[in-house]
């Protein structure tokens, strides 16, 4: 049963911001040809052990200079308990500006493809700009972005369809988190949102959708929920991936059921580079992670350091 965790292990995505600037402070690009070149030596490196590379694009939202919406976030308290990060209130994207996002989508792509990626993984969850998007309860637009379940998912989709006519639908995946709450972006109907978009996304032939779990309804913490991924990942036909909170066990249990094709872990990985080996051997310990070190720039302490 380490069908899953084999594939996990040979793949890896590596996160872009958007080409428009919109970015956390020291997060890496592929914009520029200066970044694609830089890139090529990373994804050689990763193909030359066999493994496969995923890059996944996204763009942050209202923490950051534009967003669907002009609402401030409120200040929220970072990793560590202590400090407390505060946002600029973001200006709206206007309607007309919106098809230059979606062309920053499509050029990434190239660009991914061109330094040598297997393929890209779009961010559409955890309340950056495509979920704001998606979620009634800060999607507050009145045009044909706005207001329907079919308006808030018109954006996503424009960037689904730009990205696979770029590279081919068979490189594209895309993550989303309809049932969370990040960045105060939740939604009134997330079991409706979530199936529309399954539905829709067929249509696309994309490779495959990456789905949070409802139980990961905020940062880190699992909850109690009646929701189930299990209609969404029977309304898609193609590869589904169910992420948030797993364990070896229950990892196990969600492929062997059929509740999805495949698991991804993303904490325990970070304290664990090798933890599908870990996951083979039964009495093998885990190292425990440390959200602290998860997103600090400085001094660099941690899985990069």
């Amino acid at each position: 049963m380490f069908n899953y965790l084999l594939t996990v292990q040979q793949s890896l995505k590596i996160k872009f911001v958007s080409c428009m600037r919109a970015r956390y402070k020291d997060t890496p690009g592929i914009c520029t040809k200066e970044q694609v070149e830089a890139w090529k030596p990373i994804v050689d490196g990763v193909h030359a052990k066999g493994g496969i590379l995923f890059c996944q694009i996204w763009h942050p939202n209202g923490q950051a200079p534009i967003s669907s919406t002009n609402k401030s976030l409120k200040p929220a308290v970072r990793a560590n308990g202590i400090d407390v990060a505060t946002f600029s209130t973001p200006r709206r994207l206007e309607t007309d500006e919106i098809p230059f996002v979606v062309n920053d989508y499509r050029v990434a792509a190239r660009n991914t493809i061109e330094a040598r990626f297997d393929g890209v993984e779009i961010h559409g969850a955890h309340g950056y700009l495509i979920d704001q998007f998606l979620k009634d309860q800060v999607n507050d637009r009145t045009d044909k972005y706005g207001g329907s379940l079919e308006n808030r998912c018109r954006f996503a989709l424009e960037v689904v369809q730009a990205v696979a006519d770029e590279i081919g639908a068979d490189k594209v995946g895309i993550r989303l988190s309809p049932f969370a709450s990040y960045s105060e972006g939740a939604d009134s109907n997330p079991e409706a949102l979530a199936l529309f978009m399954a539905k829709v996304l067929n249509k696309f032939g994309i490779l495959y959708c990456h789905m949070v779990e409802p139980r990961m309804v905020k940062l880190g913490e699992k909850f109690e929920t009646p929701h189930s991924l299990r209609p969404i990942r029977d309304a898609f036909k193609g590869t589904f991936i169910a992420a948030g909170g797993y364990n070896k066990e229950d990892g196990n249990k969600a492929v062997s059921t059929g509740y999805t094709d495949l698991v991804a872990y993303v904490r325990l990985f970070l304290s664990n580079p090798d933890l599908p080996r870990r996951f083979e051997i039964d009495a093998a310990p885990l190292n425990k992670y440390n959200r602290e070190t998860f997103y600090i720039s400085d001094p660099v302490i941690g899985y990069t350091d």
